[in-house]
């Protein structure tokens, strides 16, 4: 006999808990490239300044990559439910950093040539134009890698400080909701512990709608209702030691009672339960991570030019100008080749974490059974897909894998096939 279950099987919205907010704040960027551009391309015909056309021009590059980033997560949140995607929209962005990295490598071996070719052969320098256009240049690349920040930051910390013994660095645990994603997590940074309740792309629902049930081990049962904080919710009443239980999430939404179960289990330092602390190569926004490098990028070598340009014209040195486009270009190509592995890694479904694929091997191993294959791929940024064979000679249904799985806050779409020993035996 073979059982099968696959959690949530209705929702395939795989997108970033921030993926709304690093949307609005790329297409900020692009408004404040193109605005410059135009200004530039407008004062460089106006005036008869070649060189301030010509970085103009650049700067519609600039926005054009930017752009593609924009589209990427506009594209895939519009459609975040469209079935046609078997496991949703969330490798748009991963398709737009690899665009992006092909377009960062071309730009470095543009500048790479160009440098040889000015070693080679020195060309006149407009210095008191060339410097302040370089200046503007890197002022507009500084406003655009502050407005990109805000669209990876989450917003709160995981990080506590507690050293008795717990992992209380793990990810919070993630409902989604339709479009939106609801993060439920254990907050104890230097207070009492209690639930907190945040949200990345939906509006919180009233403290009133909610409540959540915990179930230990020993069957005692506790109720804990919410209060509105500022941004969040957070429980009235504190959660006792050990964290170690099922917690029954009610919520009234749109008329429906919704209830989800989600385990919490206390952990030994180094003991992860395969959570990636939110800074591991899974929870990464490669789009925006692509945005974030392309104008980094443009900032290094104006820094390298501004440089170059000021000791060519204070000592006459014509060759620093085009070495530092050189070293320019050396560093956008380490970048971009950074880029290009991991976002060609996620598009093609390489492993995104071999820990935690083995951590998942280990609880469901834990009695005995045997997981006869496991299949581990990333979804989206936070989000993980696994597909788990099981093999076992007792009487346990898929069911009671998943509860033990519910564990790894990261594994948002998960199925489960039990082998029983008369199907495994022929």
């Amino acid at each position: 006999m073979t059982d099968i279950f696959q959690v949530q099987p209705h929702d395939h919205v795989f997108l970033g808990p921030d993926h709304e907010r690093a949307e609005r704040r790329t297409w900020a960027v692009i408004v404040l490239c193109s605005v410059m551009m135009i200004a530039e391309i407008i004062g460089g015909a106006l005036f008869g300044s070649l060189a301030l056309i010509a970085d103009g021009l650049h700067m519609s590059t600039h926005a054009g990559a930017l752009l593609l980033a924009a589209l990427a997560y506009t594209y895939a949140r519009k459609y975040a439910d469209d079935r046609n995607f078997t496991f949703g929209t969330g490798k748009f962005g991963d398709l737009a950093g690899y665009s992006s990295a092909i377009i960062l490598a071309m730009i470095a071996l543009l500048i790479g040539y160009e440098a040889v070719s000015r070693l080679l052969n020195p060309i006149p320098i407009s210095f008191n134009e060339a410097i302040p256009i370089a200046v503007l240049g890197l002022v507009v690349n500084v406003a655009s890698v502050w407005l990109l920040s805000g669209g990876h930051h989450h917003g709160h910390s995981h990080g506590h400080a507690h050293g008795h013994g717990h992992d209380h660095d793990e990810q919070p645990r993630r409902i989604t909701l339709g479009r939106g994603i609801l993060e439920i997590e254990v907050f104890e940074d230097n207070v009492p512990p209690r639930f907190r309740i945040r949200t990345g792309t939906t509006l919180l629902p009233a403290a009133s709608d909610i409540t959540i049930e915990t179930i230990r081990p020993d069957g005692r049962h506790q109720h804990f209702t919410f209060e509105a904080r500022d941004g969040y919710l957070e429980s009235r009443d504190e959660i006792p030691e050990p964290h170690a239980f099922v917690a029954r999430v009610r919520l009234m939404q749109e008329g429906q009672n919704l209830e989800h179960e989600l385990q919490f289990e206390e952990h030994d330092h180094g003991q992860d339960h395969g959570q990636d602390h939110g800074n591991g190569a899974h929870h990464r926004d490669n789009n925006m991570r692509a945005a974030v490098i392309h104008v980094l990028a443009d900032a290094g070598v104006s820094v390298l030019v501004i440089a170059g340009l000021l000791m060519a014209r204070a000592f006459g040195w014509l060759w620093m100008d085009p070495l530092a486009g050189l070293i320019g270009a050396v560093v956008i190509a380490n970048w971009s080749f950074g880029l290009l592995r991991d976002t060609g890694g996620i598009l093609l479904d390489r492993m995104p974490d071999p820990r935690m694929a083995e951590k998942v091997r280990k609880v469901i191993e834990t009695e005995g059974d045997r997981v006869t294959d496991l299949h581990l791929w990333r979804l989206g940024p936070g989000h993980l897909g696994a597909i788990v064979s099981v093999a076992t000679t007792g009487p346990h249904e898929a069911a009671h894998y998943r509860q033990r799985l519910a564990g790894f806050a990261d594994l948002s779409h998960v199925t489960v096939e039990v082998q029983h020993a008369s199907s495994a035996n022929g």
